[in-house]
């Protein structure tokens, strides 16, 4: 992808996720925006649009007729989408096994008072497999196992993005069932992440 065509991939992105009251885009409370407006908003055209969507890397941009959104990643600040308008436009998800959350050392304190919530965000994001590049953070120390079953039986409803992600409106500590490193420092630190979450040792995944 051209520096061109990521910068154009980029300003979509932020647009249809972050930005679209800032930029004084009309959009539904899903996400959608008329394609002719986010033409005229980014001064783009429908090619640039076009290439841009069939080219992005964690293919995060959906269209549909004229019609255009992203898939996943909406903040709730300066963007008119609700959690349930987002909800009823995935799939609702049942997983065969866990689910994964990428995390750093440094958050674990705040996990395991909290549990996962998605900050500033719609929804947090889960990966289906530990190797999953698709709802995954790049750089994590820690990746945390999360019980399915678990998450049920808290009442969270778990959903499928049109790119693979998994999405759930947040993750109790409770529903963390194991861990796995990633790196020098989630090494250094799984013996007291595993402590806070209140896991045995063997919870540590191989």
């Amino acid at each position: 992808m051209s520096g061109e065509l990521v910068a154009t991939s980029k300003r979509l992105s932020w647009l249809l996720r972050h930005g679209a009251d800032e930029a004084g885009l009309a959009m539904d409370e899903a996400g959608w925006s008329e394609i002719h407006d986010v033409l005229r908003v980014l001064s783009i055209t429908r090619e640039e649009l076009d290439l841009a969507v069939s080219q992005n890397d964690k293919v995060r941009l959906v269209v549909a007729g004229d019609l255009i959104r992203a898939g996943q990643g909406h903040s709730l600040a300066g963007m008119p989408v609700t959690r349930e308008a987002l909800e009823a436009s995935w799939d609702r998800f049942q997983p065969e096994g866990p689910l994964w959350h990428g995390t750093r050392v440094a958050a674990m304190t705040g996990i395991a008072d909290q549990g996962i919530v998605p900050g500033q965000r719609s929804h947090v994001h889960l990966a289906v497999a530990a190797d999953s590049q698709v709802g995954k953070r790049s750089s994590v120390d820690l990746l945390l196992e999360v019980s399915p079953p678990r998450l049920e039986e808290a009442g969270i409803g778990i959903f499928l993005a049109p790119n693979g992600v998994v999405l759930v409106r947040w993750v109790p500590a409770a529903a963390i069932t194991g861990l796995r490193t990633e790196s020098k420092a989630g090494r250094a630190g799984v013996h007291d992440a595993l402590a806070l979450l209140g896991l045995p040792r063997a919870s540590e995944a191989n």
